[in-house]
């Protein structure tokens, strides 16, 4: 039996989607009980804890093969803080169940300790559960193509897409459905000791790729607007990001642009198999059945 934490978010969602897909037991844990039926109709069990609970979620962890661990990311507080607190509960949780094999997300540019924003935190997690399993993996994808559905209805509304990415540099990018079928696999293959594993997209790609992918699927022209970094911080605000959690991610945009986030030597190298178009497909039918609900 696997574990996934963050079942309702993206990445462990697709995890415990590919799972069952491979007709693996999973439990799910997850923060309250009225988010059960779902995964139980899939035949998943469900353990309730957060994760700042450590002999509940201990509990969940015990008698598991595998787990899937992430760190929920930030929306208030102090990120960094946060991040600390968060790893040293799920070591701990992971010592008290004797847990025997992790396959922890973190994120390509986890190598470093500053200069990052807010993927400094990754690398806080990685060090509170290096040690801690037998078996510890920790997956590092690129950016998520699925990110970008936070603007969707602004771009399927204007035909625009602001970016905080400059248009034309191409990085590693990736669908969760990718990150969720390599965690799956990661979780069920046999290994001893610590890997560092890096997934990226097809190919590596741009703001302006990204732009031009919503302009296939919505079959008219989409551009691509940058915005400075001089103004980014207003917009967070305006937003409601807070001021600490918006400095973490204008950081981790600046190490983007400088160079800094990108692949580790010595880690292992994958790619997945999702293509841009048809990820953006996907947001674009979300964002089609959100208003449908909604109008219903």
């Amino acid at each position: 039996m696997y574990v996934v934490l963050g079942a309702n978010g993206r990445a462990g969602r697709e995890t415990a989607h590919a799972l069952i897909d491979l007709r693996k037991p999973v439990r799910v844990v997850l923060r309250r009980p009225e988010q059960a039926e779902k995964w139980t109709k899939l035949g998943a069990s469900v353990a309730i804890s957060s994760i700042e609970d450590v002999p509940s979620l201990a509990a969940a962890l015990s008698g598991a093969s595998g787990a899937f661990l992430l760190s929920p990311p930030p929306v208030s507080g102090d990120p960094y803080k946060r991040a600390d607190e968060i790893g040293s509960a799920l070591a701990e949780a992971v010592r008290q169940s004797g847990l025997s094999k992790v396959v922890a997300l973190s994120s390509v540019g986890a190598q470093h300790q500053t200069g990052t924003g807010v993927i400094a935190t990754l690398n806080s997690l990685e060090k509170h559960l290096a040690e801690v399993a037998p078996s510890t993996t920790f997956l590092r994808p690129g950016y998520f193509v699925e990110t970008w559905g936070e603007i969707a209805p602004a771009v399927i509304a204007d035909g625009v897409l602001p970016s905080f990415l400059e248009p034309s540099q191409k990085i590693p990018m990736v669908s969760t459905i990718d990150v969720g079928r390599t965690a799956a696999c990661l979780l069920s293959d046999e290994f001893s000791g610590k890997r560092i594993v890096e997934l990226r997209g097809p190919q590596d790609w741009s703001a302006n790729d990204v732009a031009a992918a919503f302009g296939r699927v919505l079959d008219r022209n989409v551009v691509t607007a940058f915005v400075p970094p001089g103004a980014r911080a207003a917009v967070l605000a305006q937003e409601g990001v807070p001021a600490k959690v918006a400095d973490a991610l204008l950081g981790m945009y600046d190490g983007i642009a400088n160079g800094r986030v990108e692949h580790e030597e010595g880690a292992q190298q994958r790619r997945g198999s999702v293509a841009l178009a048809r990820a953006v497909e996907r947001i674009v039918r979300e964002v089609g059945e959100d208003a449908s609900g909604l109008a219903t």
